[in-house]
């Protein structure tokens, strides 16, 4: 019972933002490039199975960050189980490994307002610059950055694995979303 408590509660909430990060398991090797294609591919088939929007995201040796939407009745939590599960069913049999490839839990945050929104698609694009990745965000290939940077009509920024979905924000930065 004690143990029971000491977990996080989350609450159970859809139809909204959610900035999320999730983290390799301790002990684990970095991600490489053709695992990137692996967990992008398991984002995009999980996202055609249950309907969530996936606006922005960025996928780093050892963690990945993004936005989803939820749509009711699915949760962020669910979201992020078929994710984690799937991509580590994916990765592990690539690795002929067993056991966890993701922390047991995630760090998400509810995205309130057209500000805060924008803050975030900015520190998941800057991610890779931070941790010296490239020099630029454009220059990390496993990122949403370069469709930010092309037009709603341009198909050509599409990133070709895990495109994003895409929709129109108030444009009163104080708006809430």
């Amino acid at each position: 019972m004690l143990a029971d408590m000491s977990r996080l509660r989350r609450l159970v909430l859809s139809d909204r933002f959610f900035s999320v990060s999730c983290r390799l398991a301790r002990h684990r090797e970095l991600l490489s490039e053709a695992e990137f294609e692996q967990l992008a591919g398991v984002m995009r088939q999980r996202r055609e199975e249950h309907g969530f929007l996936l606006t922005a995201w960025v996928l780093m040796p050892d963690h990945w960050h993004a936005i989803i939407f939820p749509r009711f009745p699915l949760t962020i939590s669910r979201v992020m189980e078929a994710i984690k599960v799937g991509s580590t069913l994916r990765i592990n049999g690539a690795r002929k490994r067993k056991g966890l490839l993701w922390q047991p839990r995630f760090f998400d945050r509810a995205v309130r307002t057209v500000k805060e929104y924008s803050e975030k698609i900015e520190y998941i694009h800057r991610n890779p610059v931070r941790a010296g990745l490239v020099q630029h965000p454009e220059d990390w290939r496993w990122s949403s950055v370069r469709e930010y940077a092309g037009t709603l009509q341009e198909e050509t920024t599409r990133h070709p694995t895990l495109p994003i979905d895409r929709f129109l924000l108030p444009s009163d930065e104080r708006a809430r979303i």
